[in-house]
């Protein structure tokens, strides 16, 4: 590491490539000395964080910092193909399944041994590193173990927990926590030019999650679906209310399901034709092409799968948030609400239940959400789920 300058003065909180990453003073302060002082750095990074907060977006970011020579400015090449994810040395893994599997962390820990191309370190990038089996991390435990002086390992998960021991032993960990609605609605404001009223909403109601508030603010059927979710809490009156619940809840994950992977499917099914020299209009195919779509198809519902999965844990999040706000003018507390925009229906709702109803009901979406995590047919544990959020007589 003899080529890296001990000390430099490098991008900090709110500049370069650092300056979108909302609410994680702490986090860039640390990651931003990583980059200019050589004692502070280390082979393998740890960043975790709740949904939303901005865990790949900081990791990306701090690739960025590594390969940039003036440590992070934002707007060089290394810095925007390092955050766009097209730099030579920065290999990025996002899976669209539902693990990661050992052949791909073997892949992962043969390339770590190679040192930069064009850039001053190899940067190896997992948002979801809590989606790796367990051989899958013990396939990456010796490239760990045996760090290479110019690479870098950084990897994404929700907290510590979901990574095993093995490997968080071996990391240094760098905690995300949720932003403030309000540094999220200035991002929305600043970045993205959406009306500040808009943003404020859309910032509350995504309850800081950053992603979720950009598509709340830009799409008017985001809104109008998550509206539908949250009031479903008062239409459960009865068995046959709750099976309609849990089969309007599902039906939601399936359509967005449906219309985010369509096209992107056609789209691939079509490129792969064409690296194949294969005839789409063909009423067969040879064996070769057989196998190769069949295996595109087969990766293809992995990823609907967790895609519907991702939906309806974001559905029970916002149906969440209407006992929690129940709960909050219950009690009285000044405390802001997620859904200030239908408070009305929040007090329904708070006037329903008793306090402990309420904790009861969120308890049931909190058992729900780990059972589909858990591979329980989603519709099974939301039927189970809706029949728990009964309003009382």
């Amino acid at each position: 590491m003899s080529d890296v300058a001990t000390t430099r003065r490098v991008p900090g909180v709110g500049e370069g490539v650092w300056r979108d990453l909302v609410g994680q003073q702490e986090a860039v302060r640390t990651l931003s000395e990583a980059v200019g002082d050589a004692r502070r750095m280390t082979h393998a990074w740890l960043i975790t964080g709740p949904p939303g907060s901005g865990r790949s977006n900081a990791a990306r970011s701090f690739a960025a910092a590594l390969e940039c020579p003036q440590g992070g400015c934002g707007e060089c090449r290394e810095c925007r193909t390092t955050i766009d994810g097209s730099h030579a040395d920065v290999q990025i893994v996002s899976t669209s399944g539902l693990t990661i599997q050992v052949r791909e962390a073997r892949d992962l820990a043969l390339q770590a041994q190679s040192s930069p191309t064009v850039g001053r370190w190899r940067v190896i990038l997992i948002e979801d590193a809590d989606r790796l089996t367990e051989r899958a991390a013990d396939a990456l435990l010796k490239a760990l173990e045996e760090p290479v002086p110019r690479t870098v390992w950084l990897l994404c998960a929700p907290s510590v927990e979901d990574v095993i021991v093995t490997i968080r032993s071996r990391s240094r960990h760098v905690r995300l926590r949720i932003p403030p609605p309000d540094d999220v609605a200035e991002l929305l404001v600043r970045r993205d030019g959406v009306d500040p009223a808009m943003a404020a909403y859309a910032a509350r109601a995504a309850q800081s999650h950053i992603g979720i508030a950009r598509r709340l603010a830009r799409d008017e059927g985001a809104r109008i679906r998550r509206r539908e979710t949250i009031l479903l809490a008062l239409r459960i009156r009865g068995l046959g209310d709750a099976m309609k619940a849990a089969a309007d809840l599902a039906s939601i994950a399936e359509d967005e399901s449906g219309a985010s992977s369509g096209e992107r499917n056609a789209a691939e099914k079509a490129k792969l034709m064409e690296q194949l020299g294969a005839d789409p209009s063909a009423r067969t195919q040879p064996p070769h092409v057989r196998s190769a779509i069949n295996q595109l198809e087969k990766e293809q519902k992995t990823r609907a799968t967790r895609f519907g999965r991702d939906v309806i844990d974001r559905a029970l999040v916002d149906l969440a948030s209407m006992y929690r706000d129940a709960l909050v003018v219950r009690w009285g507390d000044p405390v802001p609400l997620v859904n200030a925009d239908i408070v009305d229906d929040v007090g329904r709702l708070a006037r329903a239940f008793t306090p402990e109803g309420l904790l009861l009901a969120l308890d049931a979406i909190s058992t729900a959400r780990e059972r589909i995590a858990a591979n329980v047919p989603p519709l099974l544990a939301l039927e189970a789920m809706c029949i728990s959020l009964e309003l009382p007589s």
